[in-house]
């Protein structure tokens, strides 16, 4: 008994150890299940251990975890098979005691039968002493009967034989002497069981206590003054370790319950997490690490009460498959989504490794820069592949407009040369503003002949400059459109006589025309103006044609006016 508690605190380190002690108890012929239950805890947990620590460094050396497959093992096969046998021996073993309890408990009643016979009257029991010490000496070598019938058993047992000794007569010196043994065992059981109370396994004096009971029914009765002081001991002393009995299971229900309040907690956990819907990879991995250390606290936990222990671990697995599924549904996109992407940015590697040595530089970089911004919308694949992607595609990038800008550097030195050109232009064009001069048209398309005929300037400065080349133009046409309407003036003013000389009605009709001249402009003017609410000047093209719209806007005004002075002039007249 000794060896077999000390095989049950044993501590295992390894798979195999476990192993070769049950491949021990399965050669016995009816090993203890306390032992084969924790024997089966300590494999699967080293087996669960294990098999974690290969998944943990499978998934460190950058495994996919949708591939994983856990590996079979050999000494779970073989645990497998001896406890298979061991299964098979208790369950003969249980069959075999079951049929010995039954002809033990036939054989206890006919004893017991015998004796009430024997002690039906006091001759018959003066007459069969020896044989109801015969049968007391049986009824003690057979032992286990149905635990259903055994206090019930030991009743009639103990009543009949202390009716026995009750009648007996003629041997009194026996009788007296039967008691005293009985007294003297009776009492060794008594200190025996008081010892148990300070016996630390409180479960193993619990069993010790129940064999020690089976002994005390076993021993024949005590004299009568006797019976109730030594059973109030055995009692006394019994209950003494049926209370630390009690109360040791009473402390693990609680323990229990604690227990199932803790698991109830972290499947709570388990099952916020996985209603908390993740969107990145980085969310589900902080997920996973979330979920495994709810594992690792789990495990660290002790059993529920047994009636809920099997569900509270439904529960948890449930939830932590339901998480691990929704994880595997969620690489295995991401995974199909690289795909995509990885075969979309080859194309555009493919593409721009093509274009890289092409000397079409307008075209080409039309081209490149589109295929720049396509890139921009792909999303993201792994950053081994995506790296050497990039590399590549920057790389064909790099080559074209390197060897673009080293053919374009000649092309901005004359661009800046031409801007030079244009500002001189530009600024004799001003000095022609603020002077005096007769041939102001002459000069005028002299300079605008020579400005028109140098190329093209540097991009970044073209605007500014078309600005300030028209802004000097409008003043310089205002100012000679001024001047040419005051000498047409004049010179309508002094040709009105000659119209009056051409009859009564010239000068009547010159009015009406120059009305009817009125109107045409006026009206064309109404129309540039409503044109011009429906432009935007979003663009740079839309603005330069608003500001030509102005222009000619002006010109409409200032021919107005030069009508409006003429048929005043007419008036006058």
């Amino acid at each position: 008994m000794m060896d077999s508690q000390v095989e049950e605190k044993r501590i295992y380190a390894t798979k195999q150890e476990v192993l070769d002690r049950v491949k021990e108890l399965s050669q016995e012929e009816n090993p203890g299940k306390q032992e084969i239950d924790k024997l089966k805890v300590a494999f699967y947990s080293l087996l669960n251990a294990e098999r974690e620590a290969q998944q943990k460094e499978y998934l460190d050396n950058g495994g996919d975890p949708m591939q994983y497959v856990v590996a079979p093992d050999e000494t779970e096969q073989a645990f497998k098979a001896e406890m298979a046998l061991i299964r098979e021996k208790r369950q003969q073993a249980f069959l075999a005691l079951e049929e010995e309890k039954q002809k033990n408990l036939k054989r206890k009643l006919e004893i017991i039968e015998r004796i009430k016979t024997l002690a039906s009257s006091p001759e018959e029991a003066n007459n069969a002493y020896q044989e109801v010490k015969t049968l007391q000496q049986e009824w003690r070598e057979i032992k286990t009967v149905p635990a259903e019938n055994a206090t019930d058993l030991w009743k009639n047992y103990q009543h009949a034989t202390e009716q026995f000794y009750d009648l007996l007569k003629l041997n009194i010196e026996a009788r007296e002497y039967d008691f005293k043994k009985n007294l003297e065992m009776k009492t060794n059981i008594c200190e025996i069981a008081e010892k148990l109370a300070e016996e630390e396994d409180v479960v193993s004096a619990f069993h010790q206590l129940q064999e020690l009971h089976n002994q005390y029914r076993e021993i024949g009765p005590v004299a009568k003054e006797c019976r109730d002081e030594i059973w109030a001991r055995f009692k006394q002393a019994s209950t003494v370790v049926n209370r630390r009995h009690a109360a040791h299971f009473e402390a693990i229900h609680a323990q229990e319950e604690e227990n199932l309040s803790k698991k109830e907690a972290i499947c709570q956990k388990v099952e916020e997490i996985c209603s908390q819907a993740a969107s990145t990879a980085a969310e589900w991995e902080e997920k996973s690490k979330q979920i495994i250390d709810l594992q690792a606290e789990w495990k660290t936990i002790g059993f529920a009460p047994q009636k809920m222990n099997v569900k509270i671990f439904e529960r948890f697995r449930s939830a932590c498959d339901a998480f691990f599924n929704a994880k595997k549904a969620f690489f295995k996109e991401i995974k199909d989504k690289y795909s995509e992407n990885i075969e979309k940015k080859q194309a555009l590697v493919a593409e721009a490794v093509a274009l890289a040595d092409s000397t079409d530089w307008k075209s080409t970089s039309d081209k490149l820069i589109r295929i720049q911004k396509e890139w921009k919308t792909i999303g993201t694949v792994p950053k081994k592949i995506g790296d050497q992607l990039w590399t590549e595609f920057l790389g064909a990038c790099n080559k074209f407009f390197e060897a673009r800008n080293a053919a374009g550097a000649g092309q901005r030195m004359e661009e800046n040369e031409n801007l030079e050109k244009k500002r001189g232009i530009v600024a004799r064009l001003k000095e022609l503003a603020e002077a005096e001069a007769d041939n102001l048209q002459q000069q005028m398309q002299q300079l605008t002949s020579e400005y028109n005929t140098i190329g093209h300037v540097p991009y970044r400065e073209k605007d500014a400059l078309f600005r300030e080349y028209h802004d000097i133009l409008d003043v310089l046409y205002k100012k000679l459109h001024n001047s040419n309407a005051r000498r047409r003036l004049d010179k309508f003013k002094s040709g009105l006589h000659d119209v009056a000389m051409r009859g009564e009605g010239a000068i009547s009709d010159e009015r009406a025309r120059l009305s009817r001249r009125y109107d045409q402009l006026k009206q064309e003017l109404q129309t540039y103006e409503n044109n011009l609410s429906f432009l935007s000047a979003t663009s740079k093209k839309g603005n330069s044609l608003i500001d030509e719209m102005n222009r000619k806007m002006q010109r409409l005004r200032d021919d107005l006016e030069l009508v409006r002075q003429k048929i005043k002039a007419i008036d006058a007249e």
